[in-house]
């Protein structure tokens, strides 16, 4: 039977087999040593250089349905919190194979998605307990920039995570180093740590060619509360009904098992310094870039209100990225203001302009002749007919673009700023009488600089008036950037203006393949600090939230049925005798099976950091922390007290004896548990769903009463 079973569950489960080999591909992202792959296309024999989840999946072949829904649950993560693509990827594949194997066990599909979100979401709660407050961090986040005696250590994970300090990865990333070791004050602001705002003054005089290297709300409901009310959204299947709305009892102990009484603390996340090194995982510049946007940002907050005490919320919708591949990564930095990449055909364009404050016209659509808004009806049966011969050698274009440089001189606009395409011809004609034009500006761009310096952003040219164009902006040469085109220069040119709410940050390599990476990991670093100053909270990281969950659920396999617990019930209160009497059978199974993703989660994340030397000497570490959890009475505590002596040798040899030194890891907390929650949900999907395309088996495959309890699956 056990034999029919697996024959059965491989011939009708082909999406978790699916999600197994998709999730497979992406195990050396985990970690902070990340490994990065070549895709080869097949056809043209092209290559790839990958180094994330993301644009792994975006090269590889998903026209498959369940390959669909896996991108769009990756790309939602991504979208959404642009960190956790990794965890989410590496938990889909570890919770189909559980789901596999429970499915190989004989236990019915409605029994696994119900033990198994309950699980989760029990998983959920007791991990609250690894929170560390980062309330008030800016108040706090002018102190020294780094731990001293850090240099040669690159990355720590906590007391399960340790890391060589020599790893390829860290070697790479140590160019910008320099930005958080230095004092950053309110006052030092404006002067050495971010130069990027001293360089464009310099640069504003005309200066840019003799610059060198630069130097570079109140917190959420408690997750409690959250998860109690979080309902398994796989419930339009005819085995997922039967739930009430009730299934969390809400007193005093939850009915959620035991729950670690850790009263002990590591304390709280000191200042900004301490949250970038504890979020930083193993990528040093991108996020010493992320910490001096959130700096620029505060100074430039602080600028505006003056002497109005208003707390300051890192708005990073008007943080922006400029990639300029070819320059040497110390150029790299952060900039006040609008950095853009302009071809022209001289400089001279740009210094000419640099001279004085330029009037500025922005336009939210397209600036070309045929552009129509959306929902434009085009006039039916009109014709236009041209009297003059003159009008009738010119073209239609040629007329456009001279009204509206026309427009252009009787408003004295000198900088044109469009959302989305530009004509060519308008941009030449432009460049002749002293005016610049620019393109495909980010909305967020436009929006900023539409509030500093006044300006009105229009659709079309016919819409200017005087109320429209905007002032006080200075355009910057910033420096050249080298170019295989012959003839047109290409130039980072920098906008600014008195007030603006805009920050840039430069990213420059010399090698043009790895700027894409560059730029997604300054964006996972700079949303890990957007979410952990919103949230005013972080977890434990290292893997410590995970091990927490391993022990937990390790400690609800264990217990015995409880109709008043939810997780120990399944959530299945009003249900068959049948199911009822199944649960207490099979509840230990799904636990275990659920735990186990957890451990090759953490086994592959202690692996890849090169510390071990296969997963099994990962695994029997695991081991051990898992037993000493469990002796000593409360898991969440013991966690605290591994973090508490991360200098005793044990778990982190090489670190100095001074505790002090060692920086804290910590992980953001609504990214990872949405992270876990997607990975779960989308496996319970595709089981669902590969259940319910099931519509009987042939009579000759079943003979036996025992094997009609396969119909279940």
């Amino acid at each position: 039977m056990v034999m029919a079973c697996r024959v059965l569950n491989k011939r009708r489960h082909m999406g978790l087999q699916q999600l197994s080999s998709f999730a497979e591909t992406g195990r050396t992202f985990l970690g902070p040593v990340k490994s990065s792959k070549f895709v080869i296309d097949e056809e043209s024999h092209g290559s790839v250089l990958i180094s994330s989840t993301v644009r792994l999946l975006e090269s590889l072949d998903l026209s498959s349905a369940v390959g669909q829904l896996l991108s769009e649950a990756v790309q939602a993560q991504n979208n959404a919190y642009r960190t956790g693509t990794s965890t989410l990827l590496f938990l889909v594949g570890a919770w189909s194979r559980a789901a596999e194997e429970c499915l190989h066990l004989g236990v019915p599909t409605s029994l696994i998605v119900s033990v198994m979100s309950e699980g989760l979401n029990s998983c959920i709660e007791e991990a609250s307990s690894l929170q560390v407050p980062a309330l008030s961090v800016l108040d706090h986040g002018d102190s020294t920039g780094t731990l001293p005696g850090l240099e040669s250590f690159s990355v720590t994970l906590g007391p399960f995570l340790p890391v060589p300090s020599d790893t390829a990865l860290i070697q790479q990333e140590l160019g910008l180093r320099e930005v958080a070791s230095q004092s950053l004050t309110p006052d030092s602001l404006s002067g050495r740590p971010v130069q990027s705002a001293e360089l464009l003054r310099t640069q504003v005089k005309g200066e840019a060619e003799k610059n060198t290297v630069q130097r570079p709300q109140a917190p959420r409901s408690s997750l409690l509360a959250d998860t109690r009310r979080r309902k398994s959204a796989l419930i339009h299947s005819r085995h997922f009904n039967r739930m009430d709305g009730n299934q969390w009892t809400g007193g005093p102990d939850g009915g959620l098992g035991h729950r670690g009484a850790a009263t002990a603390r590591t304390g709280r996340c000191a200042d900004l310094a301490e949250l970038e090194e504890g979020l930083r995982h193993g990528d040093r510049s991108g996020m010493e870039l992320a910490g001096a946007a959130v700096r620029l940002q505060r100074q430039n907050a602080r600028l505006r209100r003056g002497r109005r005490a208003a707390p300051f919320v890192f708005d990073i919708s008007r943080v922006l990225t400029c990639c300029l591949p070819g320059l040497p990564e110390t150029f790299s930095g952060v900039c006040p203001g609008f950095v853009t990449v302009v071809s022209i055909p001289s400089p001279a364009l740009i210094e000419e302009l640099q001279k004085q404050p330029v009037r500025v016209l922005l336009i939210e659509g397209d600036l070309t002749e045929r552009y129509r808004h959306l929902g434009f009806n085009k006039p039916a049966n009109v014709k236009t007919v041209l009297e003059s011969t003159k009008g009738q050698q010119d073209s239609s274009e040629e007329l456009w673009t001279n009204h509206v440089l026309q427009v252009f001189v009787k408003f004295d606009v000198n900088l044109v700023l469009a959302r989305g395409n530009v004509s060519e011809h308008l941009i030449e004609k432009c460049m002749r009488s002293k005016r610049l034009v620019m393109g495909s500006v980010n909305g967020n761009a436009m929006q900023a600089l539409a509030e500093a310096s006044g300006a009105v952003q229009v659709a079309y040219v016919t819409q200017v008036n005087e109320k429209c164009v905007g002032s006080g902006v200075c355009v910057a040469l910033w420096r050249s950037v080298p170019s295989d085109v012959d003839g047109v220069h290409r130039m980072a040119v920098v906008l600014q203006t008195e007030g603006i709410d805009l920050v840039t940050a430069v990213l420059t390599g010399p090698v043009v393949a790895r700027m894409q990476t560059k730029e997604d990991r300054f964006w996972t670093c700079a949303y890990r600090l957007h979410y952990a100053l919103k949230e005013q909270k972080v977890f434990l990281g290292g893997g410590a939230a995970e091990l927490l969950c391993l022990s937990h659920l390790q400690s609800l396999a264990g217990q015995p049925v409880s109709q008043g617990n939810p997780v120990c019930s399944g959530g299945l209160h009003n249900t068959s005798s049948w199911l009822a009497s199944s649960l207490a059978l099979y509840r230990p199974t799904v636990i275990k099976c659920l735990a186990n993703g957890w451990h090759k989660y953490l086994s592959t994340l202690l692996y890849n950091t090169a510390s071990y030397s296969s997963e099994l000497e990962a695994s029997t570490v695991i081991q051990h922390h898992l037993q000493s959890a469990t002796d000593s009475g409360s898991p969440s505590s013991y966690i605290f007290n591994e973090y508490s002596k991360l200098n005793s040798g044990v778990f982190n040899s090489g670190i100095s004896n001074k505790l002090e030194q060692v920086p804290k890891v910590y992980d953001v907390v609504t990214p990872k548990i949405e992270a876990w929650r997607r990975a779960l949900d989308l496996v319970l999907l595709v089981l669902q769903t590969d259940s319910e395309i099931i519509t009987g088996l042939g009579p000759t495959q079943i003979k036996s009463q025992e094997s009609e309890g396969l119909l279940f699956l």
